[in-house]
């Protein structure tokens, strides 16, 4: 089962920016019904799923980093491949669509 990792600005860009392949990026907070919803399902797709590699950020701890990539709601999460976006998204949603999202 693969852990989905807590990033801070220290060590985005080594684990997002720089990474071959895809990472999707969640930023959230503490105190976010929806992002406290949406983590189960994060979860499983981490546990399932080895094309793409899921961390997290605490928008509330890291706002510059939450500003640079446009995470001004929480959840928002972000999908890069090989250090690029490619897409973003806000708020909760069921696996299947959120999966379909991703997958895109």
């Amino acid at each position: 089962m693969a852990d989905i990792q807590e990033l801070s600005a220290a060590n985005f860009d080594a684990e997002v920016l720089q990474h071959d392949g895809r990472v999707l990026v969640d930023f959230y907070t503490e105190w976010c019904g929806p992002c406290k919803q949406m983590a189960p399902v994060l979860e499983e797709i981490a546990a399932s799923d080895d094309s793409v590699k899921i961390v997290k950020v605490d928008a509330g701890k890291e706002q510059q980093l939450a500003m640079q990539h446009e995470a001004t709601m929480v959840p928002t999460f972000v999908l890069f491949e090989n250090g690029d976006k490619v897409r973003a998204t806000v708020g909760a949603m069921p696996k299947a669509k959120f999966v379909d999202w991703l997958n895109g």
